[in-house]
């Protein structure tokens, strides 16, 4: 199955480079010598070959023209005016046409067009045509092919109807992007094009990269598939990086299609300070999915500090993705460094964790299983590998039945892991976890809504909920050792009961309306917890979104015991013009029974914080929303997120504003108080500038900026961006410039360097 599951790739060997000065000059010719897969800025367009087959023997010629004259005794016909020639599958347009019915030679003049059966068209001046279309000549030629690519020439030879031989060529995907002064934003000047239409090859004799008319790159010869090859082997685009590890680093890639399903990736990269690194990638595709395996490695030439210090650096990841086509999907994802620091050092990998994960789906009609696997490793000197967990398993899955003699719907739910670290010493302290964890949890779940003529919603609810613990070495200061482990299990059965009553008015603008909601809640205590770890809740985001939820924590290890009411309203008023408004408010009040929630929660007191949203987007290009959590005596404002978004013809821009107080038992130690700007503003022709800005209140530290310039059209995308960042702890400064060039149909290459 070539090419599924892939993305599509090619490549061919090429003569060397005679630089320019500048660097996108350089960056250009590069483009010339080397193919490479498509990337998403600039997309290609399925490209059909010529058909260069011959109509079937005896297959008749039919001419319509205003005046058509034809002589018996040479067999020659001549068509004049409008004539419109059809033979086969070819049709031909001129002004004037002469037919050699005995040697099958056509010749013709005046606004030629040549359409193809698959659409490409040939424009010329004139035309000798023999042997039924497979051989001749076309003069002042216009090949336009179906994916948008265009040749022009002096001359066209057409030889056995599979080798096109185009004289004083051009060759260019621009389509639509012109310049000022009337050129191809960019194309390839050749003394000669040959495209073997047998083999899907270019060849040109003396090319010349151009771009707005100017040549910045030449070479004495190169060849490169014609855009119908999606997959080749050969070399691919050369990348350029700088890194602090290994100083100045060339990346010269190499793809061999093994079979239609198979195929290797080679991309040593050429550094200046650490040698040669190794990087080879296998793929395979199977008629339900595919999977990848890549190895990177390298042997250093000089020591680096620790944890960089080791002569062996390397790093492999994988992953996988099938599906039985029906119900079942399964796969894995891993990556496994030798330190933590190589793949941010030598490829920029910003991730601080890699998770590793087996896992397979199921879903039915109404039913969904997942099991997975999974492991967790730092990439960061900031994490310590050993308070990173691994799970074997974790599955979950849930059974919807909605035809009950009740009414109603009811979910059976199921949930379990089996976690385990080395250390209990992990990075939340004020958050239990243990070394070893398993947990088991079922759930039944039934609601079921009721209206009434005034339009009230009733929606009773019940849930039962049983859970399983086991867990060793969680941190208990009154235990002896520091340390308890427990087995334990319990019960958990809840109920309640959620109105709302919708107040609806037509105005002449729109429609108004306002719904009151009430919700009361009644749980067993969740009891003590001080034996359990805490694994999957550790965050809690109270707001506008989870005020009516039955329980507010984000995960199963802990559970919202005793009897809270939460009362709040909700508004929408929709414009006529598409606009709106949408905005809720609310407070929850613990009534009875143990408050499972401690300071920082905001539903720690009786009477919690207030929370509340509001969106105003009064037409499409304008967007303002604020959301915010306060004290319940409006002393304190303890979460509040602003967000505005305008958009409109050329200038896009989007800003933001967080402060959030520190909830140190829910995982956030620190203050967050940060404003975030970005813009991106349309210049003519084609460029565009952008830029953002992020500064933490906190720290008084500008965490990132960026700043660039981007050139964008059907046919060729360019970027170039400086990026810098600062850590708002340990103040660590990087500034990177990235450079970015793709020419359709030829490929992408790029250049980065960290300073």
């Amino acid at each position: 199955m070539e090419g599924q599951a892939f993305s599509q790739k090619r490549g061919l060997g090429g003569g060397s480079l005679r630089f320019r000065r500048s660097l996108f000059a350089a960056v250009s010719a590069l483009s010339l010598v080397l193919l490479a897969s498509s990337a998403q800025a600039v997309v290609n367009k399925p490209f059909t070959p010529p058909v260069s087959t011959a109509p079937a023997a005896g297959t008749k010629v039919d001419v319509d023209a205003d005046v058509i004259t034809y002589d018996p005794r040479t067999k020659i016909g001549t068509a004049r005016g409008t004539v419109k020639l059809v033979y086969g599958p070819y049709t031909l347009t001129a002004s004037h046409v002469t037919i050699n019915e005995a040697t099958g030679e056509f010749t013709a003049d005046g606004s030629i067009m040549v359409r193809e059966p698959n659409g490409n068209v040939l424009l010329a001046d004139s035309a000798d045509l023999r042997n039924h279309f497979r051989d001749g000549l076309m003069s002042h030629i216009k090949a336009l092919l179906n994916n948008d690519v265009t040749i022009t020439a002096d001359i066209l030879k057409r030889v056995d109807g599979t080798t096109y031989i185009y004289e004083k060529a051009t060759y260019t995907a621009c389509k639509d992007c012109k310049t000022r002064s009337g050129h191809p934003v960019w194309e390839i000047d050749s003394d000669e094009t040959t495209h073997d239409t047998k083999t899907h090859d270019l060849y040109h004799v003396n090319p010349r990269l151009k771009i707005n008319g100017a040549t910045v790159a030449t070479l004495p010869y190169m060849s490169m598939p014609d855009p119908s090859v999606t997959r080749r082997s050969g070399f691919l685009m050369p990348d350029f990086k700088t890194g602090g590890d290994y100083g100045l680093g060339l990346v010269t890639p190499y793809f061999w299609a093994i079979t239609p399903s198979t195929d290797l990736t080679f991309r040593p990269m050429w550094t200046t300070y650490q040698g040669p690194v190794a990087d080879v990638e296998w793929r395979q595709a199977f008629e339900n999915g595919g999977y990848s395996l890549r190895g990177m490695g390298v042997h250093q030439f000089h020591d680096l500090p620790a944890p960089e210090n080791g002569a062996w650096r390397g790093a492999v990841e994988t992953n996988g993705r099938f599906s039985n086509g029906e119900d079942w999907t399964y796969g894995w994802d891993g990556t496994f460094a030798t330190d933590r620091t190589f793949l941010n050092s030598y490829y920029g990998d910003g991730r601080n964790i890699a998770t590793n994960d087996a896992f397979a789906t199921g879903v039915w009609d109404q039913t969904y299983i997942s099991a997975q696997m999974l492991n967790f490793g730092s990439l960061s000197t900031g994490v310590n590998a050993d308070t990173l967990p691994y799970a074997m398993p974790f599955i979950t899955g849930e059974v919807i039945n909605r035809d009950m003699a009740l009414g109603g719907q009811l979910d059976f739910s199921w949930n379990a892991y089996s976690l385990h670290r080395a250390t209990s010493v992990t990075p939340f302290t004020t958050v239990n976890q243990g070394t070893d964890q398993t947990r088991a949890t079922t759930q039944m779940n039934w609601h079921r809504q009721f209206y009434s003529d005034a339009g009230t919603v009733v929606t009773p609810f019940a849930n039962m909920r049983g859970d399983i613990l086991i867990t060793d070495n969680v941190p208990d200061p009154t235990a002896p050792g520091g340390f308890t482990s427990t087995t334990a299990s319990r019960v958990l059965p809840e109920a309640g009961l959620d109105a709302r009553y919708p107040f609806v008015a037509n105005l002449p603008f729109g429609q108004s309306i306002v719904s009151p909601v009430f919700q009361i809640v009644a749980s067993a205590n969740e009891g003590d917890t001080s034996a359990f770890g805490n694994e999957d809740s550790i965050t809690l985001n109270y707001d506008h979104t989870s005020l009516f939820l039955a329980d507010r924590f984000t995960g199963l290890d802990r559970y919202e015991g005793g009897t809270h009411a939460d009362v709040g309203v909700t508004y929408s008023l929709i414009g006529n013009n598409g606009g709106f408004i949408r905005a809720s408010a609310g407070q929850s009040f613990h009534l009875a029974g143990q408050n499972s929630f401690v300071n920082g929660s905001g539903l720690a007191d009786n009477e919690s914080d207030l929370v509340g949203a509001i969106v105003f987007q009064p037409w499409n290009e304008l967007s303002l929303s604020y959301e915010t959590r306060v004290k319940d005596d409006f002393s304190a404002i303890n979460r509040q997120e602003a967000v505005a978004s305008l958009s409109f013809d050329r200038f896009a821009a989007n800003l933001s504003y967080l402060d959030f107080a520190a909830e140190p038992a829910y995982g956030l130690t620190t203050r967050q108080h940060w404003v975030s700007a970005d813009t991106k503003i349309g210049l003519s022709g084609g460029w565009s500038m952008f830029g953002g800005l992020t500064y933490d209140f906190t720290a008084s530290v500008l965490t990132q900026k960026t700043f660039g310039f981007e050139y964008d059209c059907q046919c060729m995308n360019f970027k170039l961006a400086y990026t810098g960042t600062e850590d708002s702890i340990s103040h660590a400064v990087e500034n990177k410039v990235m450079m970015s060039v793709e020419f359709a149909t030829l490929g992408k290459t790029g250049f980065a360097a960290n300073f």
